[in-house]
C-alpha cells in the first residue's frame, strides 16, 4: 500500500466529521508510544513551554543518574540515548528556544557527569557536536536571545 501526500490527506480530513477525526486521532494513539507522546504535548503541555523545558530536565538528570558507569561503552550508548530521547522531545515543540534549550542543559550534564567525558573520545565527540548544533539554532534566535545563550555557550566551551 501506497502511503498518500500530506495535501491529499489534509483535503480528505476537511470532508470528515468532527466525530470522525476524533475517532482517528484516538486510533492513531493506539498504535505507537511517539503519536501518544505527541498528542500529550499538543493537548496539555503546549500552552506552557517552561513547564515542559523543566520536566523534560528532570527526565534527563534522572536518566543520566540510572547510566551504568562500568564502562565508556555503556556510559556512551546510554548517553545517544539520552540524546535520542531528547531530540524527539525538540521534534514535538519545534520552538528553536526549547532546542537550545533542552541542548544545553544535556551539555551541561554531560560535562559535569563523572566519570569525566574528556577521557571518551565518542562521548567528547557527541559533545562538541552538540555544542555546534546549539551555536547553529542560537543564530536563528533573537539578538537579545542570542547574547544570553552565547554566554552560556561561552561557559560550555570553556
Amino acid at each position: 500500500m501506497k502511503a498518500a501526500t500530506l495535501t491529499e490527506i489534509k483535503k480528505e480530513l476537511m470532508h470528515r466529521s468532527q466525530d470522525e477525526l476524533l475517532n482517528y486521532c484516538l486510533y492513531l494513539s493506539r498504535f505507537k508510544k511517539e503519536n501518544k507522546e505527541l498528542l500529550t504535548y499538543l493537548l496539555f503541555e503546549s500552552h506552557d513551554e517552561q513547564s515542559y523545558i523543566d520536566g523534560i530536565k528532570v527526565e534527563v538528570e534522572q536518566l543520566f543518574s540510572e547510566i551504568n558507569t562500568n564502562s565508556y561503552f555503556y556510559i556512551k550508548k546510554s548517553v545517544r540515548k539520552i540524546l535520542r530521547r531528547i531530540k524527539t522531545y525538540i521534534r514535538y515543540s519545534k520552538k528553536k528556544e526549547t532546542e537550545v534549550e533542552l541542548l544545553i542543559h544535556f551539555c551541561e550534564t554531560l560535562k559535569s557527569f563523572k566519570p569525566s567525558m574528556i577521557r571518551s573520545v565518542a562521548l567528547h565527540g557527541i559533545y562538541k557536536r552538540q555544542i555546534l548544533v546549539i551555536e547553529k539554532t542560537v543564530d536563528k534566535l533573537h539578538e537579545d536571545l542570542q547574547y544570553d545563550y552565547n554566554i552560556i555557550l561561552d561557559e560550555l566551551k570553556a
